[in-house]
Formats: C-alpha cells, structure tokens, sequence
C-alpha cells in the first residue's frame, strides 16, 4: 500500500523514518509534502521518500493518508483535497489532538463514506518507544485498520480503543512524557543539591525511570508491589515514598492528569 504524509514535522518523522527501518512500508511507497520546499527536497533526500508538489496529487496517489498538519489548517487542507478522497477513496488518517472523527467527517463535507481512523501517538515515538492510540469510524474495516496499527507498532506500542477514552489516553500518554520529564529533573536537582554534577544525576535518573518502566511492564507485579520490594522495613526508599505521600504526590499527579482531560476535551467542542 503507498502512504501519504500532509507535513513532515517531527512526528510524522519519527513515523515515516520507523516505517522504513522497520521494513513496514518501502521509501519507494512513502509520499509527502510540505509547504515549505526546502524542508520537503531536504526530507526527502534523507529518507528517499517521494516528494508530492501538491496535497492534491498526494492524495491522488496514496491508500493510505496521514494528516500530520497542524489541526488549524484541517479546513483549508481537507476542503482543498475533497475531491481527490471521494474519488480515490484512501484511508485518511489524523495524528492531530482534540480532533474527532466526527469533526473531520464534517471537515470533509461530504457523503461518501470515507474511512477515517484517529491516531494519538506520543513524543516517546521519536525514539522508537512511543505508544499510541488508533479508533475508526464506521467505515473503516478491520484490514484498513490493522494496517495503521501495524504501521504505528514501527514506532513502539499501538492499541485500539473507544474514541471515548481518547482524552485520558491523552493524558496518562500524551502528556505525561512532559510529566516524567519533570520528574527525572527533579531527582537530578535534588541530587545537585548534594554535590553531584547535573549530568551525571540526569543520566542515573533517566536510566532509573527508564528501567522501571521495563520492569513494570515485564513484571506480573502491580506498580504498588513493586513499591513494597524497594522498601525494606526502616529503610531510606519508605521514607522518600512517606515524605512523597505526606506532600501530595499521588494528588498532585491526579489532578494534573486530570487537568489535561478537562483541557482535551474543552478543545473537542470547539
């Protein structure tokens, strides 16, 4: 199948560049465009993709079309290129948040019944790890969408869910790389504070977030259990865990999460 790309930022990068090294999709059948020339002769020359002059003749081309776009130019984009859907009917497929499959169909304006699928990666897919989410609409059938899944498994782990549940995946995946992020800071500050140089402290607290987030994925364990094996009676790991609790960890981390739903699904009715 040839896929098409609308944009070539750094998600759709990491997406077309872990297609390829994941032997998912030839170059040869990876088309994109972007508005800005240089950044498509650039992009194109590193991945040996196949440049499109136009959305147009992109989405005349392709089974499968990825709008990576920014969601304001959805309008200007899908209405420019209706006519090549409805007449060649290709998989549209969006990666861009707070945008429903009702309001692309709507965005489309039109009575074919184009197959759209909804898709949230994360950052973390930059780096081979992401995780993101897939939901189709109605007319979307089970090989169409097993494609796209595989597709995004190029990249780290894809699961299906209701597009219901996509402002919490937003949340718990999307926004809480930035979350971790601060974390990892945080630990590394702490251990500066102690002499160590900050470097040094983000490596070790990288390489310990990233390897408990192995082990909880690996283990039969829940994260509370593993908890129970760091912390030995009277030792230095209750401590930090009590001191955590003591000063709202769990909350904190709840209302943010939190916070980001409301958010999505504020920018949804808009």
């Amino acid at each position: 199948m040839k896929v098409g790309f609308i944009g070539i930022g750094n998600m759709a990068g990491a997406i077309i560049k872990g297609m390829i090294q994941n032997g998912h999709t030839s170059n040869q059948d990876i088309y994109v465009h972007n508005t800005t020339p240089e950044k498509l002769t650039q992009f194109t020359g590193e991945t040996g993709t196949q440049a499109c002059s136009s959305n147009k003749e992109l989405a005349a081309k392709v089974d499968v079309l990825v709008l990576a776009a920014k969601p304001n130019v959805f309008p200007s984009i899908l209405a420019d290129i209706k006519e090549e859907i409805a007449a060649h009917q290709p998989v549209v497929v969006s990666i861009a948040a707070g945008t429903t499959l009702q309001k692309l169909s709507d965005l489309l304006n039109e009575g074919h019944q184009t197959p759209i699928i909804r898709a949230m990666p994360n950052l973390n897919s930059q780096v081979g790890e992401g995780m993101t989410a897939l939901c189709g609409n109605d007319y979307t059938t089970p090989e169409q969408l097993a494609f796209v899944l595989n597709m995004f498994q190029a990249i780290g782990e894809t699961i299906v869910l209701p597009e219901k549940d996509f402002s919490t995946f937003t949340a718990i995946a999307g926004s809480s790389p930035a979350f971790v992020f601060l974390f990892i800071d945080s630990l590394a500050r702490a251990a500066v504070k102690n002499g160590m140089s900050k470097d040094v402290a983000t490596k070790i607290a990288a390489q310990a977030v990233l390897g408990s987030g192995k082990l909880v994925l690996d283990s039969k364990e829940t994260p509370w259990n593993l908890i129970d094996q760091v912390s030995s009676p009277g030792g230095t790991t209750v401590e930090g865990i009590l001191t955590l609790e003591d000063t709202g960890f769990i909350s904190a981390i709840t209302k943010a999460t939190q916070a980001v739903i409301t958010k999505d699904q504020d920018m949804m009715q808009q």
